[in-house]
């Protein structure tokens, strides 16, 4: 059992640090999608990885639970505790410093505290990428990203996070200081315990920096909406661009036509590229250097596409604006989907040549619950889908969200069967801890639980979250 964050502890850190610990703002205590509150206690915001050290250690000393807190923007409850002794809310947005950058080893390194945005900026005032790209990207905090192994837009050719990562610097629940910020890419001095804090939703340490990989950024992108017959369809165009731009292809998002019909009914001044509703559509990009033709060359995939049935209908941006606009009406979706209100969000990943099945078999399986809209789409290029259920139109959320649990257990039931993982990219948290221990395989989960003892065998970190000892 745990013990609560008291005002003793609260006067005893700013005793050590000034300034360092204080009350709880409500901001803290909430997650986006309002599914759960947070139990209050302290607030901890340190400035350094020695004041980390220093509160870890104290909590492990008084056995008080720390949730470790990023940009706020997770969507499964690791950044809130919704019951249990208060904890120690622990907020790395004052460890913001740009340690080091080094264009031509391709590597940044930085504090845990920066907005993935901060880190983009850092990069291109330096002439070249980090390639880590999502909707949330000006809020969340790159400790969070590392934290949740967070995926995004480009992962089909960059990969998620933890592809991007060379060093961790991170606290241990002792207060130990992994000092783990080297700028190699090949180290193999025995076990890899970057690869393992990495994704670990702040149940086994606290990331306080890491070092990141940077790549070139492209002279040349070509940019496409185009509707195709089908999920399959779209896995065989995807198949296609691979074999033919020569590894060029960054993204290759699915889109369904509910996720139009909840933009218009939300935000219709976003500007749609189809006059039409169409069933199923894909947003592709590709990016090359100077020279690389990626226009031309795309453009040549799609014209056979279409002669081949593939493709029913095709834009290719023109401008840099029109690209910008392609990607507000992708990155826009999830919004619209807030407005609305789902009566369950799943983030799930299938492989690839099982997707087009699994769609079809899911959207017969919700039958089941009756005129439920269905707004499959995402990250086809990597095999992940976010496959979200909302009410009949015009209806509302609370009607259907006691079909919740049920709607659930029949997704992932179905992702199981086909092999998938029912956490993708958004990790496990707390929403999805009692999923993992009915789907994870057993070997998997004792190692899992004995790891987490080793590093934390008094549970203070993140309690609740992923796995319990």
């Amino acid at each position: 059992m745990l013990n609560p964050a008291t005002e003793t502890l609260q006067n005893q850190l700013n005793a050590e640090s000034a300034g360092l610990a204080g009350p709880v703002p409500p901001t803290y205590l909430e997650e986006p999608r309002g599914m759960m509150q947070g139990v209050s206690g302290i607030l901890v915001r340190p400035r350094s990885v020695e004041e980390v050290s220093l509160v870890l250690r104290m909590c492990n000393d008084a056995r008080v639970g720390v949730v470790p807190y990023g940009g706020g923007t997770g969507l499964v409850g690791g950044q809130v505790l919704g019951e249990g002794a208060a904890p120690v809310i622990l907020s790395l947005e004052r460890m913001k410093a740009l340690r080091h950058i080094d264009p031509v080893g391709n590597t940044i390194t930085v504090e845990a505290g920066m907005t993935l945005a901060e880190v983009q900026a850092a990069a291109a005032d330096a002439g070249r990428m980090f390639p880590l790209s999502l909707a949330s990207e000006g809020s969340c905090r790159i400790g969070g990203n590392l934290a949740t192994n967070a995926g995004g837009v480009q992962v089909l050719r960059y990969g998620n996070t933890r592809e991007l990562c060379l060093g961790i610097e991170a606290v241990l629940p002792d207060g130990t200081i992994h000092h783990g910020l080297k700028r190699l890419r090949k180290d193999n001095t025995g076990y890899d315990l970057r690869n393992l804090l990495i994704g670990s939703e702040g149940s086994l340490g606290v990331i306080t920096a890491a070092v990141l990989k940077l790549v070139a950024k492209p002279v040349e992108l070509a940019t496409c909406f185009a509707v195709v017959p089908d999920p399959k369809s779209a896995a065989q165009l995807l198949a296609r661009m691979q074999d033919t731009l020569d590894g060029l292809v960054s993204a290759f998002e699915l889109v369904h036509g509910t996720g139009f019909d909840l933009l218009s009914e939300t935000m219709p001044d976003i500007r749609l590229p189809f006059a039409e509703r169409s069933e199923w559509m894909v947003l592709a990009e590709c990016g090359g250097g100077a020279g690389s033709g990626v226009d031309s060359r795309l453009m040549a995939v799609l014209e056979q596409a279409v002669e081949d049935g593939l493709v029913e209908d095709v834009v290719l941006a023109q401008s840099a604006a029109q690209r910008d606009a392609f990607w507000t009406v992708r990155e826009t979706i999830p919004e619209a989907n807030k407005r609305i209100g789902a009566i369950s969000s799943h983030d799930i990943s299938i492989p690839i040549d099982r997707l087009p099945a699994f769609i079809a078999e899911g959207q017969e399986a919700l039958k089941q619950f009756g005129p439920v809209r269905l707004n499959s789409f995402g990250h086809l290029g990597d095999g992940n889908l976010h496959y979200n259920v909302f009410p009949p139109k015009g209806e509302k959320k609370a009607d259907w969200v006691h079909l919740k649990p049920d709607v659930m257990r029949v997704i992932h039931d179905l992702v199981h069967a086909y092999d998938g993982s029912i956490s993708a990219e958004h990790g496990i948290g707390r929403l999805k801890a009692a999923d993992l221990q009915r789907y994870g395989d057993p070997a998997k989960l004792t190692v899992m639980r004995g790891i987490k003892q080793v590093f934390d065998p008094l549970g203070i970190m993140n309690p609740g979250a992923v796995i319990n000892v």
